[in-house]
């Protein structure tokens, strides 16, 4: 009988070692939130804001059973407040870019509406003002 044979790993060690390794990959896989500038982190909530929006005023690949204009009024006011708000924080690069694509959600919003609303009554026009 081979006396040097190593004993086989526990379903313990398993465990633990299965843990370790899922804890590196998650540490390597996300930053440190205090390592982001705050300029991507607003830049990064407007675009996904934005792509929301888009998808639900109808200007993803299934609009017919993805608009909802509702849900798109929402996500439009918020985000022309955040880009309103953020604006004198970020670039102005970064704002004009924003800005161009909130204009076009605001206008294709005002084209998918059977009933339009009122000029400077649309979706994120109490801070952009009018869009038309």
């Amino acid at each position: 009988m081979d006396t040097n044979v190593s004993p086989s790993p526990s379903a313990d060690d398993e465990r633990l070692a299965r843990w370790e390794e899922q804890e590196r990959a998650a540490a390597a896989a996300s930053r440190d939130i205090a390592d982001v500038p705050a300029v991507e982190v607003i830049t990064t909530a407007a675009v996904h804001l934005m792509s929301a929006a888009a998808v639900k005023v109808g200007l993803a690949d299934s609009p017919e059973t993805q608009t909802d204009l509702d849900e798109a009024r929402k996500l439009i006011n918020a985000l022309a407040g955040l880009i309103t708000a953020g604006a004198p924080e970020i670039s102005d690069m970064h704002a004009r870019s924003l800005r161009d694509g909130l204009r076009s959600v605001q206008l294709a919003f005002r084209e998918a509406s059977v009933i339009p609303d009122a000029i400077g009554q649309g979706p994120g026009e109490k801070w952009t003002g009018p869009v038309n």
